[in-house]
C-alpha cells in the first residue's frame, strides 16, 4: 500500500509565507522599474535638448557659440552622470546637426538665419496671442506653449529658464499642474525648447525624484 504524504501545519505555514514574500518583492520591484523609468524618461529630454541646442550651434556658429557649447557639454555631462547613477542604460542617440545654408558666405548666411529666426518668432507670437486666456483666478498671463512639457537644463546659478521663442528678458510663468506649484523666471539664454528650466527653477516646481514636468502650463507675464 501506497503511503500518502502530508504537510504539517508549520510547511503549510513556511509555504504561503515564502509565497507572499515572493509576491511583495514582484510588486517592489515593478514599482521601482517605473519610478526609474519616469525618472530616465525626463533625463533623456534634457540630454535630447542640450545635444540638440549644441548641433545647432555648430551648424551655425556666432561669437558666443564656443562659450555656449562648452557649457552645455558641462551639462550633459552632468545630465549623463545622473543617468548612471539612476541605471537608465544606453543614452538616447544625438540627433543630426541640421545643414547649413549653401551658395553664400558665413556672414550672409548668419543674416539670412536671423531674419527667418525673426519671421517665425513673429509668426509664433501671433499663435500665441490667439490662444486661450488661463483660467479665471490665476496669475493672469499669456499661455503659450500649450501641450509642452517642461525639464531641467541643468545649469547652476539664480532661477532662470532658456527658450527658442521668446527672447531674453522675457519673463515666463511656469505651473506644473501635478503639484500646482508655480515659479516664475526671467529667459536668460536661447534653447532647444519652450520653456527649459535652470537647476534653481525647476526644484521650485518639481515632483520629488522626477525631472520631467508632463503637464505644464507655461504664461508669458512680461
Amino acid at each position: 500500500m501506497s503511503r500518502k504524504r502530508t504537510m504539517s501545519t508549520k510547511q503549510k505555514i513556511a509555504l504561503m509565507t515564502g509565497a507572499a514574500t515572493l509576491a511583495g518583492g514582484f510588486a517592489v520591484v515593478t514599482m521601482s522599474m517605473g519610478h526609474a523609468s519616469v525618472v530616465c524618461d525626463g533625463l533623456d529630454q534634457a540630454l535630447r535638448n542640450n545635444e540638440s541646442f549644441i548641433a545647432g550651434q555648430r551648424a551655425n556658429p556666432d561669437a558666443q557659440s564656443a562659450a555656449r557649447i562648452a557649457n552645455r557639454e558641462a551639462v550633459i555631462k552632468q545630465i549623463n552622470v545622473q543617468r548612471e547613477a539612476s541605471g537608465c542604460g544606453a543614452a538616447p542617440a544625438a540627433p543630426a546637426a541640421p545643414a547649413a545654408p549653401a551658395g553664400q558666405g558665413q556672414g550672409q548666411n548668419q543674416q539670412g538665419q536671423n531674419q527667418g529666426q525673426n519671421q517665425n518668432q513673429g509668426q509664433n507670437q501671433g499663435q500665441n496671442q490667439g490662444q486661450a486666456a488661463p483660467p479665471a483666478g490665476g496669475a493672469g498671463g499669456q499661455v503659450v506653449c500649450a501641450g509642452s512639457t517642461v525639464t531641467l537644463s541643468g545649469e547652476a546659478g539664480a532661477p532662470a529658464a532658456s527658450s527658442n521663442q521668446f527672447p531674453l528678458g522675457t519673463r515666463l510663468k511656469v505651473t506644473n499642474l501635478d503639484n500646482n506649484k508655480s515659479t516664475t523666471v526671467t529667459v536668460t539664454s536661447p534653447s532647444g525648447s519652450c520653456a527649459l528650466l535652470n537647476n534653481a527653477a525647476f526644484e521650485q516646481v518639481r515632483e520629488p525624484g522626477k525631472f520631467l514636468i508632463r503637464k505644464a502650463r507655461i504664461e508669458r507675464v512680461g
